[in-house]
């Protein structure tokens, strides 16, 4: 089982960043908010948290290793997954032009307000409801 597995909820998020900080700080964050939370440090965890949690939207950092080939894998296993890209390189405008290319519905960059971020992915939620 995957770290940060907490078992299949329907209006779950999958994270995913190599950063452990920021990563335990989106879990307790988005936790705060009422919204059910895995983990995955990389693409390898994410497609197992993927395959695991059935996630309804993944939060992903763009630069980590094999991130875009795990973006794909998951677009392609479940089209209707809501991916949202993330950076905070400075030369962002190409690593988040890349992530809509891998078919990212969202692009965040980094920093950012914690209100817009669950905003976002509340908004991705009720669209899945309907």
């Amino acid at each position: 089982m995957p770290d940060g597995f907490k078992g299949h909820v329907a209006d779950s998020v999958l994270v995913i960043d190599d950063d452990p900080c920021l990563l335990h700080s989106f879990v307790d964050v988005l936790e705060t908010y009422g919204l059910p939370v895995a983990t995955a440090r990389d693409g390898y965890e994410a497609l197992a948290a993927f395959r695991w949690f059935s996630p309804a939207v993944v939060l992903t950092d763009i630069l980590m290793p094999e991130q875009c080939d795990a973006a794909l894998a998951m677009r392609r296993a479940r089209p209707a997954v809501k991916i949202i890209a993330m950076s905070g390189r400075a030369d962002k405008a190409d690593f988040l032009t890349i992530a809509k290319k891998f078919g990212a519905d969202a692009i965040v960059h980094k920093p950012f307000e914690v209100s817009d971020l669950v905003k976002l992915l509340r908004t991705f939620l009720q669209q899945r409801r309907r």
